[in-house]
């Protein structure tokens, strides 16, 4: 390649070039706020590091050949001081990997651009060169006219003088990989995965080495800030706080963790760790805290059975059970059994159902809303007033028949229940009712 004077399509090449590299700058210089010395002192840096000039980036890359890895699954995270050169980096297209239903790398785009990971003194620069090179120029990118041999984007990407060939192909192969055959490190995680049927033999197990999903990682970091620190995300708390509405929903991600990356030197880690600073984000994986429902008295209602029925643990019981029976199960102790341990978890339930309302205020069955009969109001609320004393094991004991004709009634229609059944799950309320007493006291 020649150094003759660029022709048109050069020069406009060279104008394109120029443009990204200066939008890039633009970027970079745009997060930073303020006008302070510190401020001020940041923005010097951008302009003097060569991250946006194209003759340091050419620079980088000839002296960083085969020490950056661009990837988007890495193992540096898993342990810094693993070499790009010796150890497997993955460079995948997101389209590529297997679609699931949990959240992954598969759901990013193809045109995200890859991370650098490597020597920490060049990671920016090459990201920067990779960023340019996959720019577009007359609809395609700048790396696949290198690769196509188009002298005169060659040109204006600086492959000129007597090394213009050995520039080119640096460039050519930034994206290669740097480590031949796949390898780990000694301290990265690693994990021996069964895949044969005998855990004592040592050639049926496969061993696995973790990468760290870097690109997922920084896009949900990404999320997170946007709907945390943006001028649009504050907006909308600041209309949710006023009770006013606003266009953009108000996301909150509570119990947030940061795991920090490679200490203070991030850009040891890749180009996206140092972006946000080492941090990465955990989002708060943990058991859901059980609420239950604030308790109510049952008003309005001739029998307490109205509200324990709807109980959905009752519900699906009730029609568990009336199914087993409608299957025609044979007559035996088998299923006696069964249907004995049936109703007497709807008894638990039932006790469960009073001790819940016994947390209530004592006295509310004295409202006129109360329409239960007295053994009920009594059974429920230790301050109830009734027309008369209320002995608690004869309360007990009409809760219990009430219970045995409520089974009936529940099974009743198709099934033939009568007065032998009815006994029955009286007994075994009555008893589950006396086991509750003494647990108690």
């Amino acid at each position: 390649m020649s150094e003759e004077i660029p022709n048109k399509r050069t020069r406009t090449a060279q104008e394109a070039v120029n443009a990204h590299l200066a939008e890039r700058r633009k970027e970079a210089l745009s997060k930073i706020k303020g006008t302070d010395s510190a401020a001020e002192k940041r923005r010097a840096d951008i302009h003097d590091s060569g991250n946006y000039q194209l003759p340091a980036l050419l620079n980088a890359a000839i002296l960083a050949a085969g020490q950056i890895q661009l990837a988007s699954h890495l193992l540096k995270p898993t342990y810094p001081d693993a070499k790009a050169r010796l150890t497997t980096n993955l460079k995948v297209r997101p389209s590529l990997l297997p679609k699931t239903l949990a959240v992954g790398s598969h759901v990013l785009h193809d045109d995200t651009h890859p991370d650098t990971t490597g020597n920490g003194a060049y990671v920016k620069k090459i990201y920067e060169l990779n960023r340019l090179l996959s720019a577009q120029f007359e609809n395609r990118s700048f790396l696949n006219w290198l690769i196509e041999g188009d002298m005169e984007v060659a040109i204006a990407l600086g492959c000129i003088g007597k090394d213009a060939s050995s520039v080119r192909a640096v460039l050519i192969a930034i994206g290669d990989d740097r480590c031949p055959t796949p390898a780990s490190h000694s301290m990265a995680k690693q994990l021996y995965w069964l895949v044969g049927n005998d855990a004592h033999d040592e050639s049926a197990f496969h061993l696995l080495a973790p990468l760290y999903p870097t690109l997922l990682v920084h896009s949900v970091y990404q999320q997170l800030q946007n709907d945390r620190f943006s001028e649009e995300a504050k907006a909308a708390r600041v209309a949710r706080k006023a009770g006013t509405h606003h266009s953009r929903p108000v996301r909150e991600y509570p119990q947030l963790a940061v795991q920090k990356l490679g200490g203070t030197k991030p850009q040891n880690i890749s180009q996206l760790n140092s972006e946000r600073r080492g941090d990465n984000c955990l989002l708060a994986s943990v058991p859901p805290v059980w609420k239950s429902e604030d308790v109510r008295p049952p008003l309005r209602v001739h029998s307490l059975f109205r509200v324990y029925g709807h109980r959905y643990a009752v519900s699906r019981q009730v029609r568990a059970l009336r199914l087993f029976l409608q299957s025609a199960p044979p007559s035996n102790e088998l299923t006696r059994r069964k249907v004995r341990e049936w109703v007497q978890s709807l008894a638990e339930e039932l006790v469960q159902f009073q001790a819940e309302l016994l947390t209530l205020e004592p006295g509310w069955s004295q409202t006129e809303d109360c329409l239960l009969t007295v053994d009920q109001r009594a059974w429920l609320d230790p301050d109830a007033q009734t027309s008369g004393a209320v002995d608690h094991d004869e309360a007990a004991d009409s809760i219990a028949s009430d219970f045995a004709r409520w089974v009936n009634a529940q099974l009743h229609n198709p099934l033939p229940v009568g007065d032998p059944e009815f006994l029955f799950w009286r007994k075994l309320a009555r008893e589950q009712f006396a086991t509750y007493e003494r647990e108690s006291i």
